[in-house]
């Protein structure tokens, strides 16, 4: 399908300068090479995602996407293969080599509207979050100058929004020296934190009595609990920006007169103290009745990097070179930052097309103009990026996202 933009073969039709005749022939030659690329145009990359979009993904059900990417990335020259989760692994360049890894997820939450084009927009469900960044990181590594000694991974991965399995499963299996996130920032804004989430449950065992009895109910326990809980954490009271505070949000209850329990999800900042938290929480469950346990069901710890960090930056001015102005923003939410960022402690940043206020919605839709934009952003940010580690040890690419 033609896209809204002109369309231009090669970096696409969004305003970046031509070609020069002998970088094109140059570019070539290393494709028929196998060191490059098949290059996908502007035409392509909306094809692209309106056939991503168009497969249903909800979480714990990404095969039928994953064969079609893995298919989409050895046609333009990938080496490819599934993983034993389901993640989708493309790479250019030797193993070993400094890598250079764009990862983005293939799942998606249920509903949405129907596949469609009006225009500019392309609606239907992952459109924003997240098949929008995906398929702009497959457009950009299609596209991208990499020199001879530099690795470029582009990675879907499953369950991101879920349990974030598919990114667990690539830290224990891989390795990269500079990452990019795909989540909807929009195409002029850079993600360097996200919140982290700690989520328990509190349930509550009474013995059977009298709906007259003066003893409280299972269920009164519980609220009473949430009620103190809000108490303890000072919501509402707590002052400064909202990504330094704790952020408690009951998620569901349920109970009787004998059984009761109740989820709680609580966004956590930089430096929250999880161990401390639970046990003062479990504390408090049993000053208002000894038989209420805790159990924990997630602990992600919040990730930020500095503005400073090398692939903030290669982002950041690829994004001046067309556009300007740039914007630095943490997010409330989690994202796959959160599990490889502490864990790798290299240059990672998050961005990707599309407005993060269309996630999830009956409505979701992504400006195509904006997704090609963001895939030639990405392409430079890439470009950068791969001159860099060509040039410089790992150990001096630059700063680590902190994990305290």
């Amino acid at each position: 399908m033609d896209s809204p933009q002109g369309n231009q073969p090669g970096r696409g039709g969004t305003g970046a300068p031509g070609r020069q005749p002998e970088h094109d022939r140059r570019r070539a030659e290393l494709m028929r090479e196998g060191a490059l690329a098949a290059a996908v145009t502007d035409a392509e990359a909306v094809e692209l995602l309106r056939r991503m979009v168009g497969i249903a993904s909800v979480s714990g059900s990404e095969d039928e996407l994953g064969l079609f990417l893995a298919g989409q990335l050895a046609d333009l020259g990938f080496d490819t293969h599934r993983d034993k989760v389901g993640n989708v692994i493309g790479s250019l360049g030797d193993d070993g080599a400094p890598t250079i890894m764009l990862l983005g997820h293939m799942d998606t939450v249920p509903g949405g509207p129907p596949l469609r084009i009006d225009g500019d927009r392309l609606y239907g469900r992952g459109a924003v979050d997240a098949k929008g960044p995906l398929a702009a990181m497959i457009v950009a590594a299609s596209r991208a100058d990499r020199p001879d000694g530099v690795r470029i991974m582009v990675v879907g991965v499953v369950d991101e929004e879920r349990d974030s399995v598919g990114a667990h499963e690539i830290v224990a299996t891989h390795r990269a020296d500079a990452v990019v996130i795909g989540e909807p920032s929009g195409a002029g804004t850079v993600v360097v934190g996200y919140k982290g989430v700690l989520r328990f449950a509190c349930s509550v065992r009474r013995p059977q009595a009298h709906t007259s009895s003066p003893e409280p109910t299972a269920s009164e326990v519980a609220a009473r609990f949430w009620q103190s809980l809000l108490d303890f954490t000072g919501t509402g009271a707590q002052d400064g920006p909202v990504f330094r505070q704790l952020s408690p949000t009951l998620v569901r209850m349920s109970g009787t007169l004998t059984d009761a329990e109740l989820v709680v999800s609580c966004r956590t900042p930089m430096g929250f103290d999880a161990t401390t938290f639970l046990a003062d929480v479990a504390e408090l469950a049993r000053t208002i009745d000894a038989r209420t346990e805790i159990t924990v069901l997630e602990n992600t710890p919040a990730v930020r990097t500095s503005r400073a960090d090398p692939v903030a930056q290669a982002l950041a001015r690829s994004i001046r070179d067309r556009t300007g102005d740039v914007e630095f923003k943490v997010k409330l939410g989690t994202s796959d930052m959160n599990v490889l960022g502490p864990a790798w402690q290299v240059p990672i940043a998050t961005y990707g097309p599309g407005d993060p206020h269309q996630d999830h919605t009956p409505d979701e839709h992504i400006l195509l103009s904006e997704y090609l934009l963001a895939a030639e952003i990405l392409t430079g940010a890439v470009d950068r990026l791969a001159t860099g580690l060509a040039t410089l040890s790992t150990s001096h690419l630059g700063r680590t996202p902190s994990q305290t």
